[in-house]
């Protein structure tokens, strides 16, 4: 190993804490829903039911009650409530991660909010400072467009700045109401795919390198690769009355085909030997995905058993996922030597080892 960098202080995850909004979805009720909205107007819709069996997601969280999909919305009215509830959601995030590391708000040095389902100008984080009471010098990162990579990518930000200001306390939060994106009127098989999927939820966790948190989980190498040519696999198109979901159907192959190359590349440039990893911790972007990521890692089938546990109970809350099967994970207890990885817009992986004392 490079001398210099095992000199470098180790950031630590001191704490980590999820929330999630009011509101349940029961997968039950929501194909119930979908087949009364889009049946009239979607003349093949029962092809399409299965998906709703297959996504295996049992129960989601949502920001706006089951009644509000089936009706129309301007982008204005879907921003107002994307702020108030983002908002809520990473208060509560944050006051728990806080709370667990022992810290208060004014011990926060710098913020990193990840989130690609909503605008916000002044930032969430802004919006959080006087609800909080962090400093008026706290130092804010808001990041936008990194979808479901930006909890790995997040905690990897978040590593990397306090190793660059080693007695910095460095907040992480992430929000996600992807639920705010459906929009009624529109028949493509995308925005019908998605009533089966998005949840709403944020999280929130601690990152500092000061040696008092030394036997906390320890962030090691870190790494993301974006494939040429590959913008329209996953995103966002903007339209007049929201943000209209784009995904490929062929990203399990692309998982299969194209991830495990960047994996051992990312070993061979880090020094780790692939029997050092322990674990593998995913975004659980589907339960197709998630088969697919299991032959990637040479896996029986089920063995990324927090992953499929956090999309049952949640659906996928793009870059917020992540942190909830990492959550889960410890709360399981969890230890070992694990790699956390998740694909996002770009089309881009993000992979972050983690050290689970």
């Amino acid at each position: 190993m490079n001398s210099s960098i095992a000199r470098q202080p180790a950031p630590y995850l001191v704490s980590l804490a999820t929330a999630v909004p009011g509101f349940g979805l029961p997968q039950d009720e929501v194909a119930r829903r979908a087949g009364e909205l889009f049946a009239p107007m979607v003349a093949d819709f029962q092809r399409l039911t299965p998906i709703y069996r297959n996504a295996e997601i049992e129960h989601r969280h949502s920001c706006v009650p089951i009644d509000w999909y089936s009706q129309k919305h301007t982008f204005g009215d879907r921003n107002a409530l994307f702020l108030d509830n983002a908002t809520t959601l990473l208060a509560e995030a944050a006051t728990r991660a806080l709370d667990a590391a022992g810290l208060q708000a004014d011990e926060i040095d710098m913020v990193i909010t990840i989130c690609s389902s909503g605008i916000a100008t002044p930032s969430l984080d802004a919006r959080l400072i006087g609800r909080l009471g962090l400093r008026p010098d706290v130092q804010r990162l808001p990041v936008f467009g990194l979808g479901c990579a930006g909890g790995v990518l997040g905690l990897s930000r978040a590593a990397a700045l306090a190793k660059a200001q080693p007695e910095a306390h460095v907040l992480l939060l992430a929000v996600e109401l992807c639920g705010l994106t459906f929009r009624a009127q529109d028949r493509s098989k995308s925005n019908i795919v998605a009533t089966a999927l998005f949840g709403d939820g944020a999280a929130a966790a601690v990152v500092s390198c000061r040696s008092l948190y030394a036997g906390r989980p320890r962030l090691g190498a870190a790494a993301e690769h974006t494939w040429p040519d590959s913008l329209g696999v996953m995103g966002w198109d903007v339209t007049d009355d929201g943000l209209k979901v784009v995904f490929s159907g062929n990203i399990p192959d692309l998982v299969r085909h194209d991830l495990r190359p960047v994996i051992d590349r990312f070993f061979v440039t880090h020094g780790i030997a692939a029997e050092e990893i322990d674990g593998y911790l995913c975004h659980p972007g589907g339960a197709k995905v998630l088969d697919a990521l299991e032959d990637c890692f040479g896996l029986e089938p089920g063995a990324m058993r927090h992953a499929r546990a956090v999309l049952r109970e949640h659906g996928n809350m793009s870059s917020v996922t992540v942190l909830f099967v990492l959550a889960a994970a410890m709360a399981d207890g969890l230890h070992g030597r694990q790699l956390l990885t998740a694909l996002g817009p770009g089309f881009t992986a993000a992979l972050q080892v983690i050290d689970l004392p």
